[in-house]
């Protein structure tokens, strides 16, 4: 099949890492795929040496020409099978070139909160497929009155080959950052936000070093609590044992470093792309039992579900993976739960099968 990506939003976002790995996903399936995008963007960055032909434009809203300029000359170009779309500035651009090039158009919502009142009723009935990245997400659009019938839900795809765990690369990011080559190592990998529970996962990490001299932790991500969390560490017993490294392009490394990952968000989340990229480089998981993080592991197999914000219960589990008996086969069954459910392979064939079921 051809399909045409537009996605010209400048920002990383969770919405703009999805379109890069479906569209992707779809290269290495056998599809043909070109993509308009938005100039010299992480997603135009990301896709450069894909196979993905692009097209440069911007799209600022639904009157922006060079937007429609730009889609019409690559739809041209391929003859697209399908038109997709992920960022909610461009539903109404796309079912407006759907009509006009009768081409069917599958849209993505990313998020939870409602769209505007016409939108939000109008956008899934007129686009010919309406996805949701979790059925927590569907749920939520269900909640709203939308057809129970109009609404798949397709997960984010992992490229397994990038998350494939990697003694030598954790060894030498252990080095870097001056951590024993036997530290235990727990992860937070996101926004560096109250809402993502931070504060109550730094007030488990204390107590669980505490108890156990091998733990360390490496924070990546920034955010508007990022001076805060800092200045919380360093008036701490054990500053010298957290990592703070800020933003980093591609995290993809830094799960092999990691012995386990902590997913501890107090606010609801829509799915949670980072608990399986770790847990397809065997690292399992500890995940707030809250929106669609559930969804991304299998709890007690691959990693454990947890109340949100209750800093005991999360010391308890972060000392329960300590134990190697415990963590290391929750590990193996972690990647293959992962290959399993979200590999670009698995997918691609499913995103297939929902646009070629009439």
């Amino acid at each position: 099949m051809k399909f045409l990506f537009v996605g010209t939003n400048p920002e990383n976002t969770g919405a703009a890492t999805h379109f890069v790995a479906l569209a992707q996903a779809m290269v290495e399936a056998g599809h043909q795929v070109s993509a308009v995008v938005y100039p010299n963007g992480l997603i135009a960055n990301a896709l450069a040496k894909s196979g993905v032909k692009l097209y440069l434009a911007k799209f600022r809203n639904v009157f922006d020409l060079r937007g429609y300029f730009a889609t019409f000359k690559a739809a041209r170009d391929l003859q697209p099978d399908w038109l997709v779309g992920n960022f909610g500035k461009e539903y109404w651009p796309l079912i407006l070139m759907s009509r006009l090039l009768s081409v069917p158009v599958a849209l993505f919502r990313h998020r939870t909160p409602p769209m505007g009142k016409v939108s939000g009723y109008l956008v899934p009935r007129l686009a010919q497929r309406f996805f949701a990245v979790s059925a927590h997400a569907r749920q939520a659009y269900l909640g709203r009155g939308v057809p129970p019938q109009l609404v798949r839900v397709l997960y984010n795809p992992v490229n397994m080959e990038w998350c494939k765990p990697d003694a030598q690369r954790r060894s030498e990011i252990l080095h870097q950052l001056g951590i024993p080559q036997d530290a235990i190592v727990l992860g937070y990998f996101g926004r560096i936000h109250h809402s993502k529970g931070i504060f109550s996962l730094l007030e488990a990490l204390d107590g669980a070093m505490g108890q156990e001299s091998r733990l360390h932790c490496l924070w990546l991500g920034h955010g508007p609590d990022t001076q805060q969390l800092g200045e919380r560490i360093e008036a701490g017993t054990f500053a010298h044992r957290h990592h703070m490294l800020g933003w980093i392009d591609d995290v993809h490394p830094y799960y092999s470093a990691i012995s386990m990952l902590a997913f501890p968000s107090i606010a609801t989340e829509t799915f949670g792309r980072v608990s399986v990229e770790a847990q397809a480089a065997c690292a399992p998981v500890l995940g707030s039992n809250i929106g669609g993080v559930p969804e991304t592991l299998s709890p007690n197999v691959t990693g454990l579900l947890l109340p949100p914000g209750n800093a005991g219960a999360w010391r308890n589990a972060i000392l329960k993976l300590c134990e190697p008996e415990v963590r290391e086969p929750m590990g193996v069954a972690a990647r293959d739960f992962i290959d399993r459910h979200f590999s670009t392979r698995v997918i691609a064939d499913e995103f297939v099968r929902i646009l070629s079921d009439g």
